[in-house]
This record gives structure tokens, C-alpha cells and sequence, in this order.
């Protein structure tokens, strides 16, 4: 039977046995794989539901109405094909090739289908994202630290006795993690603003308030230093800028720690002796580091691990290979303009856009203040062009629509960011659309352009990505998947070592040591929008139908709004007003209220990035600041 693997941009990175029987397609977890190990969360166990989708796109689809009306004609594809590459050599031609923007995201984590259509894009010196939405705060605290964001293969926990999962509800978003963590014996502990599913199957729960992240992990390391619990022949070889950070911790309050975070001095101090006991490592979540506090809260945790003698005890990303010949930049005969993924709206609306090219994602569900993205797109001259398996919210707002297949139909590979493995992706069956690949080799053709490396078939791509980085075509073949050995390692700071004092961040601008800072906004509730356990974003909201849209506020909230369990409610802000069902509930602390994000506004009505800021964290490579959003709710 053929290996597949799902792509969607989660952790776990599941290899899968598909076989089609009696034209249905079956999908199981491939017993081998060692992090997948048999078994699939509830989302893929349901992937033949979304394979055999009523709602596909069987052909292309131009617009004949207002953006968003729903109104399209069907059209072939060679006529969708020629009339996309038209408006592309037009737009070129007229105001160039920067503005052109390909827009896509990791809807798709196939090695060639997520990178091969950049191969054009490159060729043709058009304008690329900066990716701002998902881990990027993080990904440059950490390396203020570390050098790096890539932390600890998972298999290693095998090794240890603790796991602090901070800031990520594992049980629904790292399923296979958490199976792992228990498999291998390891205490647990959660640290979080709200009381999810994965602090309710903890051993401990820490829960701190919103924003309070770096000085909670500040007050941790303050204790642990106080008390010599630290790895002193650790920290005196690997650590630049110790004794600077014990004396900017020693004037720390543990009082003021504990009244700011809600924790108790006795759980501080419980949690600091434990964790350096235990030599705990810590799996960093994304959530909490999209907002305005994440890059400093991140840059604050990353220290305890090595408090305790970790060399890179935390779990945030894993880099297993090089991707970069599947994405071809080396076809650009001029630097590329990078347009920062959370503010395509401001650069629609300044002009700079003018052809935009969207797969893999579905950014009108997607990116934050909808309000104002819709509004740029209804009111500028920018033609967009959409290839998706689903007449999506984006779709919709699109000039043309191109059908894509699904990871079930073609080759491909993918990598985890979670672990070390890279999977194999075979076709099982053919039912519509084509994939990123195929249409990138269309345009190109229709373009007149001869450069061999746009013709590439998929296989080529792969087996050249897999040589450049030492793996085995055939062993992938024969196995399912590979495990990429890790090479030796060093923290790539100035100093060679992790930097409790920061350089990079004090080049920057920023304090060598992270700092808390409150953060307040005109309304009073603090609003958070994680992802729902059925969904990845708004992926399979239409398929499943499994989602969750109501408000979650705590009974205290409530009770001062004359609000009770089951009441309809409007949730408003500046960016948008929504309405829903409001849901009382003590997992929630008072002060904020939690709303599931990202699901299809066409089959909603609204969804919560109506409310979202499309506010930025400059200092942290313009990354996103969803939960930097505040809110009010009244009774309707």
C-alpha cells in the first residue's frame, strides 16, 4: 500500500498507510513511524472525508460579480491559464515585477508543492512574504539566546524525568508529543492563562495571567540562582553573562512576581526547586509568543533549561534539511522585496500590490483585522489569483480560482518541525485539480519562459533535495520515511555561547535581559483566540463541520454584564463587532474571554479575526499580535 503523509502545518507530521478500496480511500497511522506509532489524531482519522469532499473544485472558476458575492462562471483550464499569465506579463509590464506578491503559507508542507511554485515567482523578480504569522517572535527571542530556534529531537525525552509544556495545549495541537512524554514515564507540568485539556492531564497546572510569561520564568530563575540550584560547571563554561543576569534577577520581588503573575511565592519557588531537580525541559508553545509580550517571555523561559545544565533543552522547531533548491531563489537576478505577511493590507491599499498570487492559504480566514483586509481588497486595483482545493473565503474575493488536488494524489516529501523524521508521499488516486507544481510548469509554458529548472517533475526535485542532503532516495522508497541525523552543534551567538546577556537583542536596540512590561488596552477584556482541536486554522471547518464558535468568559465576567450560560452576546472593538453564544466557564480567568479562531466566515458569518489587531511586533521581526486584542461584551 502507498506511504502518504499529512501535510497539514502541524507538529506531529503523521505517516500514514492509504490504500483505495471499492473507490474510498482508508487511511490508518503507520505502526513504523516511530512518533506517528499506529495511530491518528481525530482530524486525520477523518481525511478520506475530506479527500472525497463533495465541495472540491472540479474546474476553474472566474469572477463575475462584486468581490465576495459568491458569483463566478466555470471556464477550462487553458483558458484560466491564459488568462492568469496575461494579467501576469500585463501587471509586470505596467508597474513591475515587485508588484507582483506571492502569498502562501504552510497549508501544505510538501517539500515541492509548498516551495516549487516560489521557483517562478523567483525567475520573475516578484515581491515575497516575510512571514510574520505563526512562530516568528520566538524564533528571534530564541535566538537573542541560543543562536538558534531549533531545540531538542523529542526521541531524547526518553532521557528525562520532566516536561513543562508552556503555553501549548499539546493534547489537542501535539497529540503524538504528548503520547510520547507519557510513553517515555515523564512527569508533566502546564503552564498557562487558561486551564486547557492539557493542564486538566497534567501533574501540575501553573496559572499565570496574560503577559506575565517572562516574569514568571524571571522569578523561576531568581530562586533557582538564590538557592544554588543551578549547574555551576555548566553555566561557568557554556553561559556569557551570568553574573550580569544574577544581579539583574536579585533585584527582582518575589512579591511583585507573585501578585503580577497570580502565582503563589510557595508554587514559585516549588516549581524552581523541582524543575532544577528534575532538570526539566521545556516544549515552547506559539500561541502565548504572538503578542506583544511573546518575543521577551520567550527570550526569559529559553534561560531556565540551561540554568540546569540543557544545552538546548527546550522543544520550539526542528530544521531537519535544506529546502532551498526546491524553492530555486538562485533563478532571481535581483534581491527580492519581502512584504511583512501581517500587513498585506497596508501594502494593498499604498498601492504596492497589484497582482497577487495566493495557495496554501486562506488569508481572508486567516490574517487578523478582516474588516480592513476586505475593504482593501474590495476598493484597490489588485487582481488575485487563488489555487485551492475549496472555494475558500479567499476564493471568494478572488478574480480567478484554479482547482488543486490533494497530498493523496500526488509524489512528494515532507519534513517536521517537530521531529526528525522525513516522510514519503505517494499517489493513491486521482480526483481533481492539479497540483501547486503542475500549475507553476503552465504558467511558465504560457509565459514563454525556457528555464529548465521551472520543468523539473516532482520526482527530480525530490531526489536532488534528498542528495544535497545525504538521505536515501531508495531507503525513503523502501521505508516510509527517513530519520535525519543530527550533526554536531554550537550556539551561533556572538559569544559562542547561550547569551543570558544578549548581544544580538542589545544590537537591536533592546535590553541584554528580558523584560516585563504590562500592557493595556482601551477595552477591558483580554481576548484570546487559539486553534480549536478539530481544525488547523480554518482548514476543515467545511469538511468536518466540527467546530466550536461559541464565548468562553469566566462566570465573573459574566455576572457584571448580566450575562448568563447560553445568552447571545456581541463581542466588539475597534476592528469589528461579532455575535455568538456565550459559554461561563472557570477554565477561563476573569479578564479574559476566548474565542476559537480562524473558521470560514462563508459558513459562519464572522469568525474571530474580525476582532483580531493586525498590530506588529517590530522588535521581533513584525510578528503577529493576535492576543494583544481587547474586547467588550454586552447581552443582546
Amino acid at each position: 500500500m502507498p506511504f502518504s503523509v499529512c501535510m497539514r502545518d502541524c507538529y506531529d507530521t503523521c505517516s500514514m498507510v492509504s490504500e483505495l478500496k471499492d473507490g474510498e480511500l482508508r487511511v490508518r497511522g503507520n505502526p513504523e513511524h516511530p512518533i506517528t506509532a499506529g495511530f491518528l489524531c481525530p482530524k486525520g482519522a477523518l481525511l478520506p472525508r475530506w479527500f472525497h469532499s463533495s465541495d472540491r473544485l472540479r474546474k476553474p472558476l472566474v469572477r463575475t460579480g462584486e468581490r465576495g458575492s459568491g458569483e463566478f462562471r466555470e471556464i477550462g483550464l487553458d483558458e484560466a491559464i491564459s488568462l492568469v499569465s496575461k494579467k501576469l506579463r500585463e501587471t509586470i509590464e505596467k508597474h513591475g515585477s515587485e508588484s507582483v506578491l506571492v502569498y502562501q503559507y504552510a497549508g501544505d508542507r510538501g517539500v515541492v508543492n509548498y516551495a516549487f511554485p516560489l521557483r517562478l515567482f523567483h525567475y520573475l523578480n516578484a515581491s515575497t512574504l516575510d512571514y510574520g504569522i505563526c512562530d516568528r517572535a520566538g524564533q528571534e527571542a530564541l535566538k537573542d539566546v541560543y543562536g538558534t530556534a531549533v531545540g531538542t529531537d523529542p526521541e531524547e525525552l526518553k532521557d528525562q524525568r520532566l516536561i513543562v509544556y508552556w503555553g501549548i495545549n499539546a493534547f489537542w495541537t501535539n497529540l503524538h508529543g504528548f503520547a510520547l512524554a507519557r510513553k517515555y514515564g515523564l512527569e508533566i507540568w502546564t503552564v498557562d492563562v487558561v486551564k486547557t485539556e492539557t493542564a486538566k492531564r497534567s501533574n501540575r497546572f501553573f496559572q499565570i495571567k496574560p503577559d506575565t510569561d517572562v516574569l514568571f520564568a524571571l522569578g523561576v530563575a531568581k530562586v533557582i540562582i538564590r538557592e544554588e540550584l543551578y549547574d555551576k560547571a555548566f553555566i561557568k563554561e557554556n553561559v556569557y553573562g551570568f553574573e550580569e543576569f544574577k544581579n539583574y534577577v536579585k533585584r527582582l520581588s518575589l512579591n511583585y512576581v507573585s501578585r503580577e503573575t497570580g502565582i503563589g511565592i510557595k508554587e514559585i519557588e516549588i516549581f524552581a526547586r523541582e524543575f532544577a531537580e528534575k532538570r526539566g525541559v521545556i516544549h515552547i508553545g506559539y500561541g502565548f509568543q504572538r503578542s506583544l509580550a511573546g518575543g521577551e517571555a520567550v527570550r526569559a523561559i529559553a534561560l531556565l533549561p540551561a540554568l540546569v545544565g540543557h544545552r538546548f533543552g527546550f522543544i520550539y522547531d526542528i530544521k531537519t534539511i535544506d529546502k532551498s533548491y526546491a524553492e530555486g531563489t538562485f533563478l532571481r537576478t535581483r534581491p527580492a522585496k519581502r512584504i511583512p505577511q501581517m500587513r498585506l493590507a497596508e501594502y494593498i491599499e499604498r498601492g504596492e500590490i497589484k497582482f497577487l498570487y495566493i495557495y496554501n492559504s486562506n488569508p481572508l480566514a486567516s490574517l487578523p483585522n478582516q474588516n480592513r483586509l476586505r475593504k482593501a481588497l474590495r476598493e484597490n486595483d489588485v487582481f488575485v489569483v487563488t489555487h485551492d482545493i475549496f472555494l475558500t473565503d479567499t476564493a471568494l474575493y478572488s478574480d480567478v480560482v484554479l482547482p488543486a488536488n490533494t497530498f493523496f494524489e500526488r509524489l512528494d516529501i515532507v519534513d517536521s518541525y517537530y521531529h526528525r523524521y522525513v516522510a514519503l508521499n505517494e499517489p493513491v488516486a486521482k480526483l481533481y485539480g492539479k497540483s501547486n507544481s503542475e500549475v507553476t510548469r503552465l504558467l511558465a509554458r504560457a509565459l514563454g519562459i525556457e528555464n529548465p529548472y521551472l520543468y523539473e517533475s516532482d520526482e527530480e526535485v525530490i531526489r536532488k533535495v534528498l542528495e544535497l542532503n545525504g538521505l536515501s532516495w531508495e531507503a525513503l522508497k523502501k521505508n516510509g520515511f527517513v530519520k535525519v541525523p543530527e550533526r554536531p552543534r554550537k550556539w551561533e551567538t556572538p559569544s559562542g555561547k547561550i547569551e543570558f546577556y544578549s548581544q544580538r537583542a542589545v544590537q537591536r536596540g533592546l535590553s541584554p535581559f528580558p523584560k516585563y512590561r504590562k500592557f493595556t488596552g482601551k477595552y477591558p477584556l483580554r481576548l484570546l483566540t487559539p486553534t480549536y482541536r478539530m481544525t488547523i486554522t480554518s482548514q476543515y471547518h467545511n469538511t468536518y463541520n466540527m467546530v466550536d464558535p461559541n464565548l468562553y468568559i469566566n462566570p465573573t465576567d459574566a455576572r457584571e454584564r448580566g450575562i448568563d450560560n447560553g445568552d447571545i452576546v456581541e463581542v466588539f472593538n475597534d476592528y469589528g463587532r461579532i455575535k455568538t453564544v456565550a459559554k461561563l466557564s472557570e477554565d477561563v480567568p476573569q479578564g479574559v474571554v476566548l474565542l476559537y479562531k480562524a473558521f470560514w466566515v462563508k459558513l459562519l458569518g464572522w469568525n474571530a479575526n474580525f476582532l483580531t489587531t493586525d498590530g506588529t511586533v517590530k522588535d521581533y521581526g513584525n510578528a503577529s499580535a493576535y492576543h494583544s486584542t481587547w474586547v467588550e461584551i454586552r447581552k443582546i
